[in-house]
């Protein structure tokens, strides 16, 4: 095989300077030869071959082609993947922070890594360059950052119709491999799945309060907790750990590639329960006898009444062309997820986001908390100042607290659902500063000067996110948890 056909580049490509100057560099040594040697063999001056191997300069393939034959190796072996030794690796490590924003930032510069200069000292070079790097990140990870990322999610999102044909592939892929038949997903097959993949499921008691699960990669065992056995689902707990695995995630080094992974998870898993083979068939029958549910969607597959609305989302637009927003409102009143691409109108902050605004008293999703019924869901027309809404919504409770799950669409598409008799109708002109957000003006010239509420402010809002690549997760934690239960 020709390698540069094979490469499928021509004779101006570039490659990597740094890792092909160490490679170089080490079959060089390996064979012997000097640098005035290795130079003259190539009819190229010491002097250009050193910025080479020092990756101070970027050889053509043709150079390198003259190079692989002096040495009596291939221009593959020079291109090839594999580790080098490890002052080769940490030599290249380290001219690459040298050139990087941190060390720039900081005024130092570049140096000459000379044979004199110890491994340890490389070591703790890159490790304090590590350190800095983390320290940086932690600091732009504020709410507001946070926020932006979420804003940016979301329009991806409203511009996909949140649907991912991406993922529906994996799912399918995942379902036949493991020759399921369609319909529920049952624990059994949640099972076959981490067997697919190469894990072994492990219900401990002692897992870690910051994690939902935690998977040994090197032992092919994923934990989680034993509590999921008496309450709770374990099949979501299983799939969205091993999403992550079938997604080829690797460690986050944003807020923005953690919030974006938490998305993608997320569908597959909910891909997974609900498959959109059967789905759809199911959705469209129900649209064509004008009775769409979210329970019925939820009963036929024995998933939460959440998955069931966050997986309507993802078809509706694309299969059954109804918009849709989505809505979880805390019983604090505060969003804390939401979706929409039917033009609805939610509070947003300067920046475009709703999460974390108080929703309005009179939408569908705060008054569910007042009506006593939990066991049917509860619907209700409402009227803003870009149209009329309907939606349906139910409470459930977490650990956090009770939510509000709801969703919705135009006036228009009710007659495609459930509920679309009802008499519940509210008026929403939360866009207006008098709607709610503040108190009517007898009660507050009452009470704004003779009242003083002890504010129950929730942490994230006091502090930045928490540190580390996984927001929240105590990673010493998790590999003491690991440690301990590392099969000997």
């Amino acid at each position: 095989m020709n390698p540069v056909s094979a490469l499928d580049v021509d004779d101006d490509r570039e490659v990597d300077s740094l890792t092909i100057g160490r490679r170089i560099r080490q079959l060089r040594s390996e064979r012997g030869m000097t640098l005035e040697e290795l130079a003259a063999t190539v009819d190229r001056a010491p002097s250009q071959l050193s910025m080479i191997e020092n990756g101070r300069r970027e050889p053509k393939l043709t150079l390198l082609q003259a190079i692989a034959r002096a040495l009596g190796t291939t221009l593959d072996a020079l291109l090839e993947t594999e580790p080098l030794d490890e002052r080769s690796t940490l030599e290249i490590g380290l001219e690459r922070a040298m050139r990087g924003p941190t060390f720039q930032a900081l005024g130092i510069p570049p140096f000459r890594i000379g044979k004199t200069v110890p491994t340890e000292a490389l070591k703790t070079m890159l490790a304090l360059q590590g350190e800095i790097d983390r320290l940086r990140d932690e600091r732009a990870a504020t709410p507001e950052e946070a926020r932006r990322a979420n804003v940016a999610l979301r329009r991806l999102m409203r511009t996909q119709d949140n649907y991912f044909p991406d993922l529906e592939t994996q799912a399918r892929g995942i379902l036949s491999a493991v020759d399921h038949p369609g319909g529920p997903l049952t624990q059994r097959t949640a099972s076959d799945i981490a067997a697919h993949l190469g894990f072994t499921l492990h219900y401990v008691p002692d897992l870690p309060q910051t994690t939902r699960s935690v998977a040994d990669l090197k032992n092919g065992r994923l934990y989680l907790s034993s509590r999921l056995t008496a309450k709770g689902d374990p099949r979501t707990a299983v799939l969205q750990a091993l999403s992550s695995r079938m997604l080829g995630h690797s460690e986050p080094t944003s807020y923005a590639e953690f919030l974006r992974q938490r998305v993608e998870t997320n569908y597959l898993t909910g891909a997974l329960l609900i498959p959109e083979e059967h789905a759809v068939p199911f959705l469209t029958d129900a649209k064509a006898a004008r009775s769409i549910s979210i329970e019925d969607l939820r009963d036929a597959y024995s998933v939460s009444y959440e998955t069931a609305a966050h997986r309507f989302t993802n078809l509706a637009t694309v299969h059954l062309g109804i918009p849709v927003h989505f809505l979880k409102v805390h019983e604090s009143g505060t969003i804390t997820k939401s979706y929409e691409n039917d033009d609805v109108n939610f509070p947003t902050d300067r920046l475009g986001s709703s999460e974390g605004q108080m929703c309005c008293r009179r939408w569908t999703s705060r008054v569910v908390f007042d009506v006593d019924d939990k066991f049917n869901p509860y619907y209700q027309y409402t009227d803003t100042g870009n149209g009329t809404y309907w939606c349906t919504a139910r409470v459930e409770a977490s650990s956090e607290g009770a939510h509000s799950v709801s969703v919705g669409v135009r006036f228009d598409d009710t007659k495609w659902f459930l509920g679309r008799d009802t008499q519940n109708r509210g008026v929403s002109k939360h866009s207006v500063e008098v709607c709610c957000r503040r108190a009517p003006a007898a009660l507050e010239s009452a009470w704004r000067d003779q009242s003083w509420p002890n504010v129950r402010t929730p942490r994230t809002l006091l502090a930045t996110l928490p540190t580390g690549a996984f927001p929240g997760v105590d990673t010493t934690d998790v590999y003491e948890f690991l440690e301990a239960h590392a099969p000997r």
